[in-house]
């Protein structure tokens, strides 16, 4: 006997924009609902305005921020710090396009390896990050300290290199394929 599947959800056109005072409202919603600690207003405040090192983006659909992420840019290397999506949009690729547009920023601010923190249990989201090429490093117990669940260290390293290009250019071109197909 067959069981039914839920269709997969379509994936849908997004605009990726900075980062502004004006989305923080929004931006507080999706993190109240995603994160069981969420960031504070002052602390993206504090992040926004350090614009040397960190760079901050969000997810527009319909005029409406839908996700948003950040990265700290040390040298070569780049920490991805957050990146979230309303939980009602999961699954429809725009935390792949928010990932492909810091990874792109990071390559043409001259960084070399990305690296971030996951939830142990967050499947979906390491299935994005190995897509993108990020590996597990190591492990840090007790990490999310309300829940005292692991994370994974990942990293992507070589990002500069003309292969790891050719791994964004497949992934830019399956966000293209999906946006064709949901606009048939």
């Amino acid at each position: 006997m067959a069981l039914a599947r839920e269709p997969e959800p379509e994936s849908i056109e997004v605009e990726i924009t900075k980062f502004r005072r004006r989305h923080l409202r929004r931006v507080l919603s999706i993190e109240t609902r995603v994160y069981p600690r969420p960031w504070s207003a002052s602390l993206f405040l504090s992040e926004l305005a350090q614009r040397s090192t960190r760079s901050y983006i969000v997810a527009r659909f319909e005029g409406e921020v839908v996700g948003y992420a950040g990265m700290m840019f040390t040298g070569l290397e780049t920490h991805i710090t957050n990146i979230a999506v309303d939980p009602t949009f999961h699954g429809r690729k725009v935390g792949t396009r928010l990932l492909l547009t810091l990874i792109t920023e990071a390559i043409a601010r001259g960084a070399e390896t990305v690296s971030l923190e996951v939830r142990v249990s967050n499947l979906p989201a390491r299935s994005m990050y190995e897509k993108f090429g990020f590996a597990v490093v190591g492990t840090r117990k007790g990490y999310y300290i309300e829940t005292k669940e692991d994370a994974f260290v990942m990293v992507a390293e070589g990002i500069n290199t003309t292969g790891y290009r050719l791994r964004l250019a497949g992934i830019r071109q399956e966000l293209e394929d999906a946006r064709r197909a949901a606009g048939r």
